[in-house]
């Protein structure tokens, strides 16, 4: 089989769980270029996100020390997501049904490059958004892995839901303790 062309897009809301010190830039994706992620090689960003607000809040803390998060709900529209929870999604991009439970970082510190990263660049170049697969840290869960947002006019749009303007607009919010 072969990764199909994207589909119609979808709308859908998301959670996210991220650093408070990043408050003013809560879809940068820089974090997750800097260091790398399951869904991205270092160097390019990625907005790593999560259908369910328990599921972002478990991916964000890995399970070990519980950390201070912002959290955020994004509205997302025009969005294409190929979804690795299908088994024959998983087929079609030629990934291995073990593919989630992979310990992707110990290959990328091995000097290795890890599954996830060439099989979300061969869907990548297919032409989807991102992916949607298993939470990790949150049986049942779902999240979601995008490598294109706000980027031209037909592209997914991902917006902070905000009402009341609470989030800050620049670093200055932030002082050095």
């Amino acid at each position: 089989m072969s990764i199909p062309e994207p589909g119609e897009a979808a709308n859908l809301v998301l959670w996210r769980a991220y650093v408070p010190r990043w408050s003013y830039l809560p879809l940068s994706g820089v974090g997750a270029a800097r260091f790398g992620g399951r869904w991205n090689r270092m160097g390019r960003p990625c907005l790593y996100a999560a259908c369910e607000l328990s599921s972002a809040w478990a991916e964000y803390n890995q399970g070990f020390v519980q950390h201070p998060a912002l959290i955020a709900q994004l509205e997302v529209q025009r969005v294409r997501l190929f979804d690795l929870t299908l088994p024959e999604a998983l087929e079609a991009a030629g990934a291995a049904p073990d593919i989630h439970r992979i310990a992707w970082r110990a290959e990328l510190d091995a000097g290795r490059e890890p599954a996830t990263h060439i099989v979300a660049e061969n869907i990548e170049t297919a032409g989807w958004d991102g992916v949607i697969y298993p939470s990790f840290m949150s049986p049942g869960g779902r999240c979601v892995a995008l490598w294109r947002w706000n980027a031209g006019a037909g592209d997914a749009r991902v917006s902070v839901i905000d009402p009341e303007q609470r989030l800050p607009t620049s670093p200055a919010s932030w002082h050095e303790p």
